[in-house]
């Protein structure tokens, strides 16, 4: 195991360190200076046009940030990934979620612990294809012969926050008579919610976890099979037999797993099932298997296009040089604003509805990648990490948080993002509402970066303390994302710009931002409490004694 650099000993630190001791930021003045600060700080990525202009950087600050990136071998860490390094060193395990979008035929071929990984790959998206194709053409019918009209993925985590993001972002290539729906919750709510109004003769579930073990989908899948067993012997479509209720969910379950002899077992037919590999990490599986569902709703052309648009990211970093490197780039602000600025937060904002559960998905790509307090050796880290991501699209968020990130004492970096041609173009008296819409993309990060000073305020005619009140500080650090539309192919540009943002800062704080193993205490747990609740006395004899007393209290008012 290779020791991690440690950042704070290389000399680009030093250098930001007193950088950062008479630090005044004005983007004003910088601007005001600089008439070309634009033109330098603006950089294209594929389809992706961002502005980096509105960040508190100066040129000289960039050049540090990159010589730390080159201090702490982001580059060579990176080529190590695609190489197939186990780089996730918790688990002894290679990080090849960008082997999952390389083009069929790429050269040269990868190959990695003797397995022959683009083969692989490429074996399970064309059994994808064509079983989505199946479905989409009715040769894959219910029990009853009719065509599917509505699936339900099954799954937690990466098994679901990718795929309900994409499928919400992409609505508008849904054109096959096919929605898709997602259950994640072990709350009762969300199975019973999400199925209510289904025709069980017309749903396909697909049973998303590698292992077939985890305790919320598997929950979830039963429940999912008692509904469909109850509604088909409701309806008359079988007669409650075990042998046509075991032909019932050959009928209307498929799984994404690699554990055949459990999916076997649980009544799915194997030949329905679509692996993947221990090399993907949950949050990095939306392009793998994971994204059946996507291939069924889309069909398998736009999930193609999907990939595409996440290869065009990975080679753009693999081939650019730091300077000009777009994630890079956009991962050393990030580390500028927490390590030397103290952000401990960063909100994306998309101006784009489809964009809605966006946020909700870079939350666990994010802080489950780099919420650590461990180098990838096991040794302390050295510095703060991680940011807590959130956001919603504007604007909504303007009516609700954006008050704190104008006016309030937290800096609070931003990335916008926009497309310039709306999926529905729609005019409300003669005027373009998608214009309008951006027209506020366009006003908040200008208010964010410039403000408005109290002469400005006076200016106006306001006087006494509203001045104060109506007075913009400015010098909010903002990122401006464009693309011409939110394609297939863009948002899996957009998907993986955040993957290796997350990767670049997990390199320079030193940290193996592929496991995950504070998610797991809380689960071993669990399985200990629910023998209480379900009144095992000596289960409840070992709880703490806060526990207990909200046994209690749960004890007393469970009703039903």
């Amino acid at each position: 195991m290779t020791a991690p650099i440690d950042a704070t000993t290389t000399s680009a630190w030093a250098e930001l360190t007193a950088a950062r001791a008479d630090f005044a930021p004005d983007l004003r003045a910088w601007f005001a200076a600089d008439p070309e600060r634009v033109e330098r700080l603006t950089l294209d990525l594929a389809d992706l046009h961002v502005d980096l202009s509105k960040n508190l950087v100066t040129d000289e600050i960039l050049a540090s940030l990159v010589r730390l990136a080159e201090q702490t071998g982001v580059a060579e860490r990176y080529a190590a990934m695609l190489e197939g390094a186990h780089i996730n060193t918790t688990e002894d395990r290679a990080v090849l979620h960008t082997a999952l979008r390389r083009p069929a035929g790429a050269q040269p071929a990868l190959v990695v612990d003797g397995q022959q990984i683009d083969d692989d790959v490429q074996g399970v998206l064309d059994a994808m294809g064509a079983f989505a194709t199946r479905v989409r053409d009715g040769g894959f019918a219910g029990v009853t012969g009719k065509k599917v009209t509505h699936i339900v993925n099954i799954g937690i985590g990466g098994s679901d926050l990718g795929p309900v993001m994409i499928s919400a972002a992409l609505e508008p290539y849904a054109t096959a008579g096919i929605q898709a729906r997602y259950v994640s919750n072990i709350d009762p709510f969300d199975i019973a919610n999400k199925t209510k109004d289904l025709d069980p003769e017309t749903t396909l579930f697909i049973v998303a976890s590698k292992t077939f073990t985890t305790l919320e989908t598997l929950t979830n899948a039963r429940l999912a099979r008692d509904w469909l067993w109850a509604g088909l012997t409701a309806s008359g479509a079988i007669d409650g037999s075990d042998e046509q209720k075991t032909d019932a969910v050959a009928h209307h379950f498929v799984a994404v797993s690699t554990a055949l002899d459990k999916v076997a077992a649980f009544g799915i037919d194997t030949t329905n099932a679509f692996g993947f590999w221990d090399w993907v990490g949950g949050r990095y599986s939306v392009d793998s298997a994971i994204g059946l569902s996507l291939a069924i709703e889309l069909g398998p052309d736009v999930f193609r296009e999907l990939l595409a648009g996440f290869h065009a990211v990975d080679e753009h970093v693999r081939t650019t040089p730091l300077a000009q490197n777009v994630p890079v780039l956009m991962g050393l602000l990030n580390v500028w604003y927490t390590n030397f600025l103290g952000a401990q937060s960063h909100a994306v904002l998309p101006y784009a509805q489809q964009l809605s559960r966006f946020a909700a998905y870079l939350q666990q790509l994010t802080m489950e990648s780099n919420g650590k307090s461990v180098r990838w050796d096991g040794t302390p880290v050295t510095t703060d990490t991680g940011e807590v991501f959130w956001g919603e699209p504007g604007t909504n968020g303007q009516h609700a948080f954006y008050q704190l990130i104008h006016q309030g004492t937290r800096l609070i970096p931003a990335d916008f993002i926009a497309f310039v041609n709306p999926a529905y173009p729609l005019q409300d008296d003669g005027r373009d509402v998608h214009g309008l819409f951006l027209a506020n993309f366009l006003a908040q990060t200008k208010a964010l970066a410039f403000g408005k000073t109290a002469s400005e305020v006076e200016a106006e005619g306001t006087t006494g303390p509203l001045v104060a009140a109506r007075t913009f500080a400015g010098n909010r650090p903002t990122t401006s994302i464009f693309a011409p539309s939110l394609t297939p192919s863009v948002l899996g540009q957009l998907v993986a710009l955040y993957e290796h943002i997350t990767f670049t800062q997990g390199v320079i704080w030193g940290i193996n931002s592929f496991d995950q193993w504070g998610v797991e205490l809380g689960k071993q747990l669990a399985l200990q409490i629910a023998p209480a609740i379900e009144g095992d006395a000596e289960a409840l004899a070992a709880q703490d004694a806060s526990t207990q007393a909200l046994l209690a209290y749960y004890a007393e008012h469970r009703t039903r």
